[in-house]
């Protein structure tokens, strides 16, 4: 039998190990990794890695599908009293999350000196989506531009310059009629330019508005201006790009499959999230290059991607814990690392001044194209009833392009639709 001593000493080592267990903070995490692929071992990795650093809190990373299966979740989870305390969703999601007071502004959340300057570290065009009337309800974490991508083998093949992809709208009909390859029978093997039209119809098209001067919303989210005359004037030129130049197919073309027809070269030139570059770098078997979008009035791409959002359904441990998870996912050295694994921009200009980071685009200059458009970029689509308005436009898109209809009146209508459900805001 167990002296009394060594029972005192049993006991008062278990009841030390209970007090430790229940001081742990937990945390649960949704997160969307259908976006960009397989990245459930880097977060995994990142989170074990801050969980070592941190062993006083635990992170329950569940992986959520994509952006509307990850806010459809956590907001689930939230009405049935087993909330999650933090999620990255969508960075448009933020009017919808704050119409239901969901979510706590971080803002409220940073304390120290240092805080407050992490808070203001991130790249002004990554945080349009994040504020809104100067308060920071989002922070930037997989983020991204459409960037072009481009086969130069194809170039070559076709007598043009490897290195000068097309640098306005013009030139994107020019080029493109003379990547278009045919077969004997005259069907194509290969089109000239595939700008995805299913998935995020409303995101590219946020990228040719920008480009004719235009943007598709004002930055409260009660008010779009989808018929005006050079956001009318973007959609004419991107149906005309199939129907009238024959650069690219007529109809839809979808984003799912859009990035494998580019590897398997039944296309010279993609439209893409920025997020792809790893994936095409690692799977390419041909010479490709990276490029700002092509440009009308200007140069120009909405930004894209998640924002890290905390619940306000949280205790104030489980709100503190949840924050040195943010910042310690957003730090420049953890920054760098999930832009190269991933080819989502780094969020800040300290995460480029690493040395991982800066080695990696002197080797691999592709990757430094995202960041540099942000000079060019504008806000993603983001409203009031998100969901409502981006499938207005989304239809009025594809029955344009579909030929089912006309620019101008679709849009007049889209627009119409809009003002309708915006008015109570």
């Amino acid at each position: 039998m167990l002296s009394r001593t060594k029972r005192l000493l049993a006991a008062g080592l278990a009841s030390l190990v209970a007090i430790a267990a229940q001081a742990k903070t937990e945390l649960t995490m949704y997160y969307p990794v259908s976006v960009g692929g397989p990245l459930t071992q880097v977060v995994d990795g990142m989170i074990e890695q801050f969980e070592q650093q941190n062993p006083e809190i635990e992170v329950n990373a569940i992986y959520a599908g994509n952006y509307n299966d990850a806010r459809v979740k956590a907001l689930a989870a939230l009405k049935s009293g087993q909330p999650a305390q933090l999620s990255v969703m969508f960075s448009i999601d933020v009017h919808e999350l704050m119409d239901q007071d969901a979510i706590i502004p971080f803002d409220e959340l940073v304390e120290t000196d240092e805080e407050r300057q992490w808070l203001n570290s991130f790249y002004p065009a990554l945080m349009e989506n994040g504020k809104v009337d100067g308060v920071t309800y989002g922070i930037p974490f997989q983020r991204s531009t459409i960037v072009m991508y481009y086969n130069k083998d194809a170039f070559r093949e076709a007598g043009l310059d490897p290195e000068r992809p097309p640098q306005n709208w013009d030139e994107l009909v020019e080029m493109g009629q003379k990547l278009v390859k045919t077969d004997a029978r005259g069907q194509v093997e290969r089109w000239g330019v595939m700008i995805p039209s299913t998935g995020y119809p409303y995101w590219m098209f946020g990228a040719l508005a920008k480009q004719n001067g235009e943007v598709l919303m004002n930055s409260a989210g009660n008010q779009t201006w989808f018929n005006k005359p050079g956001v009318v004037e973007a959609l004419e030129y991107w149906r005309d790009l199939g129907s009238r130049y024959g650069v690219m197919p007529e109809g839809t073309i979808e984003w799912g499959t859009l990035r494998q027809n580019f590897l398997e070269q039944k296309t010279a030139i993609m439209w893409h999230s920025t997020g792809s570059l790893t994936a095409v770098k690692r799977n390419a078997d041909f010479d490709f290059g990276v490029a700002m979008l092509p440009a009308r009035k200007n140069f120009g791409s909405p930004t894209g991607g998640g924002n890290f959002y905390i619940f306000k359904q949280s205790t104030p441990e489980e709100r503190r814990a949840a924050l040195k998870l943010v910042r310690f996912m957003t730090s420049p050295e953890q920054a760098a690392h999930w832009s190269i694994e991933t080819g989502y921009i780094g969020v800040s200009p300290a995460a480029y001044e690493t040395e991982a980071l800066s080695r990696y685009i002197k080797e691999f200059p592709q990757a430094a194209v995202a960041r540099d458009q942000l000079k060019y970029a504008t806000a993603e689509l983001a409203t009031h009833q998100a969901g409502r308005i981006r499938k207005l436009l989304d239809d009025a898109i594809q029955s344009v392009l579909n030929g089912q209809a006309e620019p101008e009146a679709a849009l007049n209508a889209a627009q119409k639709q809009a003002e309708r459900i915006l008015s109570r805001y």
